[in-house]
């Protein structure tokens, strides 16, 4: 990394690492301020109170949750807002990532159309969330309530079931609202995805572009679809061909001057098609080696288990006295009082084996693609995918061990520079 590069990453950190604490200090105060202040059970009352002025008495609790949950995602998305327009407005923007931004030179009128852009993206965001929420809620408290004393195993079933749905249609139905996706023009690079795909016996079927340069300049890849319908979606800020930071700028265009043409002369963005390769063969090293297979193991015999120690805690009253409620014992509170509160402690060792787990699985990935003979350019690329995001390639080893799910880069590389030499 040049001194200057070196220089920006260090800052873009630290603002990230202050937000990031401040961000923080502020949910631990708020959660604590909810519970010491009886905001559940308020908020309980509440939807109580609405769901009965819309002809719906206590004895109808799912529908009283539905607008409980509501309510709550509602307050949630309210006081993160501020937090979300200061990281996307201050944060990304000064350094160079927020794409809803154009240019330096802002006029009010270009300012208030990123500032609508953001909104109408929150809550497109907002709403999609509560078309898959409150319906899939109110059908696993259905399932608890008919499911006898073994509702745990049908309750795990169905989140297995909307799990295994929503990775099967997020690319195809969702992810859209959000992005434009459109195939992979044929090509070299198309042609040689689909030839290492075959030479591994990937079942690729489509390859997309994502527009994701619309709202940010980081970089993404990754593959979704079960048995033989694989699809690669590939970001185009990851393609140095793609990369709205390397095309020209039209002439007269508003808002361009000499520094912004000389950044877009001097500085590619992106990798080259053979470094998109090597990008795309640790990828495939995770569907090759069973990564996914097992990662989704893992998540359904902890939600197995969970779901279980539910069904054993759910008929404790002092679980609810605890939290302000005295009279009533609503099935979504309890799912709240135990997957949130009781099982914190499990939560926060179960993710840090988790983060072990996947910097093991990335160093596999990673010899995967070195197995492949793309070891030379996985180096490389991983090297530009570190400037153009801005990482800083300096970890404390205690630090990145508890927060990094990937290997820090220095780490990555060092495995990787045997071969490369070789």
């Amino acid at each position: 990394m040049d001194s200057e590069t070196f220089e920006k990453s260090r800052l873009y950190q630290l603002d990230k690492s202050t937000f990031s604490f401040w961000s923080g200090l502020y949910s631990e105060i708020e959660g604590t301020m909810i519970l010491l202040c009886g905001g559940i059970p308020f908020l309980w009352k509440l939807s109580g109170q609405i769901s009965g002025h819309a002809g719906f008495g206590q004895e109808y609790e799912i529908v009283q949750s539905l607008v409980f949950l509501l309510l709550a995602t509602l307050f949630s998305a309210m006081t993160g807002l501020p937090w979300s327009l200061y990281n996307t407005f201050v944060i990304e923007e000064k350094h160079g990532f927020n794409q809803q931004v154009l240019q330096r030179a802002l006029v009010l009128t270009q300012w208030l159309q990123t500032l609508g852009f953001f909104f109408k993206d929150a809550i497109k965001k907002f709403v999609v969330t509560q078309c898959i929420l409150l319906p899939v809620t109110s059908l696993l408290l259905y399932i608890i309530k008919i499911g006898g004393d073994y509702f745990f195993i049908y309750a795990w079933l169905f989140t297995l079931v909307v799990s295994l749905v929503l990775v099967t249609i997020y690319a195809d139905y969702i992810a859209p609202l959000f992005d434009k996706f459109i195939p992979l023009p044929e090509g070299e690079l198309k042609q040689q995805i689909e030839t290492m795909a075959k030479s591994i016996d990937f079942p690729l079927t489509k390859v997309y572009v994502v527009e994701g340069s619309k709202r940010s300049s980081h970089s993404n890849a990754y593959f979704y679809g079960f048995f033989k319908n694989k699809r690669i979606v590939l970001f185009d800020t990851l393609l140095e061909d793609y990369s709205a930071l390397n095309k020209e700028p039209a002439e007269g265009e508003d808002g361009e001057n000499e520094e912004t043409k000389s950044k877009t002369k001097n500085k590619k963005q992106g990798c080259k098609n053979e470094e998109v390769l090597a990008v795309l063969g640790h990828e495939l090293g995770h569907w090759k080696l069973g990564h996914t297979v097992k990662n989704i193991i893992i998540s359904q015999m902890n939600s197995f288990l969970c779901f279980f120690l539910f069904a054993v805690l759910i008929g404790r009253k002092e679980l609810f006295t605890a939290f302000g409620f005295y009279d009533t014992q609503p099935t979504l509170i309890g799912l709240m009082i135990i997957f949130q509160f009781i099982f914190s402690p499990y939560n926060e060792v179960l993710s840090f084996c988790l983060t072990v787990l996947s910097r093991r699985f990335e160093f596999q990935a990673d010899a995967f693609a070195k197995e492949l003979g793309k070891a030379k350019d996985l180096y490389s690329a991983l090297i530009k995918l570190n400037k153009d995001n801005l990482g800083f390639p300096v970890s404390d080893w205690i630090f990145s061990m508890w927060h990094y799910s990937h290997p820090p880069l220095l780490e990555r590389l060092q495995a990787l520079k045997d071969a490369k030499q070789e």
